[in-house]
C-alpha cells in the first residue's frame, strides 16, 4: 500500500480537506514537539544549577502550555479524521452504488452480490483506522524526523549524524515486514468477502437447502470458512506484533547509541548539560512517528484492501456509453429494429444470439418462443439495453441506439422479468416504484388490469399492506401480479414481459390477456412465453431454437 492512495482524492472529496488539515496539524505538532523538548531541557538545566524559582516557574508555565497545545492538536486531528473518515465512507458508498448500477446486470452477473454488500458495509468501515490513525502518522513521519534532526544538528552535529545514519533502519524493517504482511491481509479480505457472499447465498436459499437436506452441510461449510478466516486473522495479528517488536528494537538500539555517545561526552565536559538533555529528549521523537506508522500500517490494511477493491470497481468502465448525453429516443413512433445482432456471454463459446435480425413495428404484439437456452431472455436484455451486442446494432426510427440517451430509452420501456423483485414496503410502494408520484386512482387501475385488485382488497390494510422483504408475505402469483401492475402503471410505449403468466392459473391468464388486448392497445408488447395461448393472442410469433435460423417469424395459426 502506498503511504497515501491518490484515488481517495479522486473519488472522495472529503479526503482533500482531511489531507490539508492533517498536514497543518502535523506541522503544528512538530513545532510543539521541538518546543516541548527545549523547554523541558531548560527546566532541568535551571533546576540543576539551582537558579531561583522565578525563571524555573516561567519555563514550567510555558512547558505546560506546550503540553496542553499538543494534547489539543492530537484531539483535533483525531476528531477531524474520524469525521472525515465517515464522510469519505459515505461518499465512496454512494459512488460505489451508483457506479455498480451503471455497470449494469451484465457486470453483476460475473460478481458475487454478497462480496459487493460486504465491501460496501464492513469493508469500507475499516477505513476508520486508515484515516484516524495511519494517515496522520504518515504526515508526522515525514515532518517530525526532518525537523527534529535539523534541530539536533543545530545543537550537536555529531549526534545528528548518528541519528541520520540509523534513521533509515526503521522504515527499511517496516517495509520488509510489510511486504510479507500485505499478502496475508489481502487473503484475509478475500476470505471475508467470500464468507459474506456465501452466507448471503445460504440465507436466500435456506428453504431449498432444508428441503434437500443440505442445511447442515452448508453450516459446516460456513464454519470451515469462518475458521480459516479466524486463523488467518490471528496469523496477521502475530505478524503485526512481530513488526512492532522489530521496529521498537531498532529504534531503542539507535536511541541507546546516541545516549551513550552523549553521556560519554557529557562526562568528559565536551557538551553542556542543557544541550545534552535537549538531544536525549529529541532523539526518541525522531523514531516514534516511524514506529507508529509501522504499527498502524497493519491495523489499517483491512480497510486499505477494501478501499483498493472499491477503487477497482469504480475504475471499471461501463460496457456501454454513459447515460448522459446523446439524442432522445422515441420508441412510440420509431419502433425497434435489430440487425445481425450477436451476443456471447463471457466464458461461453456458443453465442446466445447469432446474427439475429428483427423488426418490431410500433403497436405490434409479438410473442417469442423456443426451448430453454434459445436466447429469449437475452433478446429482452438487448432490447432493454442491459446487454450491448458484440456485433450488429439496435435501432429505433433508423437511429443507432448507441447514439441515443439511455435514460430516455429506459423511461419508455416497462419490463416484467420471469422472477420479479419486490422490495420491503407496502403494495402501493411496489406498484408505484416506477412512478412514485402516481395518484392512488391510477395505482388501483393498474392493479385491476393486472388482476391484483381482488386479492389486495382482501388484505387487512389493502394497498398499505407491507409485503415484507422480497415480497415474502405474498404468493408467487401475487408477486407476479404486483410486478405486472407496476409495469402497466409506467404507461411506457414498449412493454417487455418474460413469462408473465407462469404463476397464474389458466382462467387468470386468459383474463389478463383479454384485458391487455383492450387496455394496452397501441403499445408495443413483446412477450416471452412457452404458453401457446399467447401465440393466438399475438399478431406475430418469433421462434428461437437450436438448428433453426437465427430468427424465424411464423404467422399465427
Amino acid at each position: 500500500m502506498r503511504p497515501f492512495d491518490p484515488r481517495l482524492v479522486r473519488y472522495a472529496r472529503a479526503a482533500r480537506g482531511l489531507l490539508a488539515l492533517t498536514v497543518c496539524l502535523g506541522v503544528t505538532s512538530t513545532i510543539l514537539i521541538i518546543a516541548q523538548a527545549g523547554l523541558l531541557a531548560r527546566a532541568l538545566a535551571t533546576a540543576a544549577r539551582g537558579i531561583g524559582p522565578g525563571p524555573l516557574g516561567a519555563t514550567m508555565a510555558g512547558l505546560l502550555l506546550v503540553i496542553a497545545g499538543r494534547a489539543a492538536v492530537s484531539w483535533a486531528g483525531e476528531a477531524s479524521a474520524l469525521r472525515a473518515s465517515a464522510a469519505v465512507q459515505s461518499q465512496l458508498r454512494r459512488r460505489l452504488t451508483a457506479h455498480t448500477a451503471l455497470l449494469g446486470p451484465g457486470w453483476l452477473n460475473g460478481e458475487r452480490p454478497g462480496e459487493i454488500a460486504t465491501l460496501a458495509t464492513a469493508g469500507l468501515d475499516g477505513l476508520d483506522t486508515y484515516f484516524s490513525r495511519y494517515l496522520p502518522q504518515v504526515v508526522l513521519a515525514c515532518a517530525v524526523p526532518a525537523a527534529v534532526v535539523a534541530r539536533i544538528a543545530a545543537a550537536d552535529w555529531l549526534s545528528a549524524v548518528i541519528v541520520a545514519v540509523t534513521l533509515p533502519l526503521v522504515p527499511v524493517f517496516a517495509v520488509l515486514v510489510g511486504l510479507h504482511t500485505r499478502a496475508r491481509t489481502q487473503r484475509q479480505w478475500q476470505l471475508l468477502a467470500r464468507l459474506g457472499g456465501h452466507f448471503l447465498d445460504v440465507v436466500e436459499g435456506l428453504p431449498t437447502l432444508k428441503v434437500l437436506g443440505q442445511g447442515r452441510h452448508q453450516a459446516q461449510v460456513i464454519a470451515r470458512v469462518t475458521g480459516e478466516h479466524r486463523r488467518l486473522t490471528m496469523a496477521t495479528l502475530r505478524q503485526a506484533f512481530l513488526s512492532a517488536l522489530v521496529l521498537d528494537l531498532a529504534a531503542t538500539l539507535a536511541t541507546a547509541l546516541v545516549a551513550v555517545e552523549v553521556g560519554l561526552r557529557l562526562l568528559g565536559g565536551h557538551i553542556g548539560y542543557q544541550q545534552a538533555m535537549l538531544i536525549l529528549l529529541l532523539t526518541p521523537e525522531v523514531y516514534l512517528p516511524l514506529r507508529a506508522v509501522g504499527t498502524f500500517y497493519h491495523a489499517s490494511q483491512a480497510g486499505a484492501a477494501a478501499g483498493g477493491r472499491a477503487f477497482e470497481i469504480l475504475g471499471t468502465p461501463p460496457a456501454r456509453p454513459a447515460a448522459a448525453g446523446g439524442g432522445r429516443a422515441d420508441l412510440r413512433a420509431g419502433g425497434l429494429e435489430l440487425t445481425d445482432v450477436t451476443l456471447t456471454y463471457p466464458g461461453r463459446a456458443v453465442p446466445a444470439l447469432d446474427r439475429l435480425s428483427l423488426r418490431i413495428t410500433p403497436g405490434e404484439r409479438l410473442v417469442i418462443c423456443g426451448p430453454t437456452g434459445a436466447g429469449k431472455s437475452s433478446l429482452l436484455a438487448v432490447l432493454l439495453r442491459l446487454r450491448e451486442p458484440d456485433s450488429g446494432c439496435v435501432r429505433s426510427g433508423g437511429v443507432d441506439a448507441s447514439g441515443l440517451d439511455l435514460r430516455s430509452w429506459l423511461d419508455q420501456v416497462a419490463w416484467v422479468p420471469q422472477h420479479p423483485t419486490l422490495f420491503a414496503g407496502t403494495i402501493r410502494d411496489n406498484i408505484a416504484l416506477g412512478r412514485p408520484a402516481a395518484p392512488a386512482g391510477q395505482v388501483a387501475a393498474a392493479a385491476r388490469l393486472a388482476g391484483a385488485a381482488s386479492f389486495i382488497a382482501r388484505l387487512p390494510a389493502g394497498y398499505d399492506t407491507p409485503v415484507g422483504e422480497r415480497g415474502a408475505t405474498l404468493s408467487a402469483g401475487q408477486r407476479q401480479r404486483i410486478a405486472l401492475a407496476r409495469a402497466f402503471l409506467r404507461d411506457a410505449p414498449v412493454l417487455l414481459l418474460d413469462e408473465p403468466t407462469a404463476h397464474l392459473d389458466g382462467e387468470s391468464a386468459a383474463t389478463l390477456r383479454a384485458a391487455m388486448a383492450t387496455a394496452l392497445a397501441g403499445r408495443t408488447i413483446v412477450v416471452v412465453s412457452h404458453d401457446e395461448s399467447w401465440s393466438r393472442w399475438a399478431g406475430r410469433r418469433l421462434v428461437l431454437g437450436a438448428g433453426l435460423p437465427p430468427a424465424r417469424a411464423v404467422a399465427p395459426a
